[in-house]
């Protein structure tokens, strides 16, 4: 946690960073039971992922399905102070021979220091659906 950070931003920089090593223990401690992440589009990822072991699922298939490839670059935490989180990423991929390099963003809502919803948001829908397929 970097000097007056928020704890929201904390929490949230430690989640990025814990997915951004493949550390899917730790990142499942930050995540309420019943957590929902939303995911744009129309591929193979796309949805309502709800509950830890379906967000769980949806990061290994992530890092699956890319082989390893995948870097999330966290690059700006910003926190309302009242429960949500907004982070900006650099995220870049390759699959198959397809490749993905975008800006995405993430809205998080926190409840009692973990995080309750995620709310995917990306630079390119088309080019996210084209990568991640059906």
């Amino acid at each position: 946690m970097t000097m007056g950070e928020h704890p929201d931003a904390a929490v949230v920089r430690r989640a990025c960073t814990a997915f951004q090593q493949g550390d899917l223990d730790t990142l499942s401690t930050l995540l309420t039971a019943d957590v929902m992440q939303h995911v744009p589009g129309d591929n193979m990822i796309s949805g309502h992922h709800k509950g830890r072991d379906a967000c769980m699922r949806l990061y290994r298939t992530e890092f699956e399905e890319t082989g390893g490839t995948m870097r999330v670059d966290l690059e700006t935490v910003m926190p309302d102070g009242r429960g949500h989180v907004i982070s900006g990423h650099h995220v870049r991929a390759e699959r198959g021979n397809r490749t993905l390099d975008m800006k995405t963003g993430l809205f998080f809502t926190i409840v009692g220091g973990k995080i309750s919803d995620i709310d995917q948001c990306v630079e390119d829908i088309d080019a996210a659906d084209a990568f991640w397929g059906k």
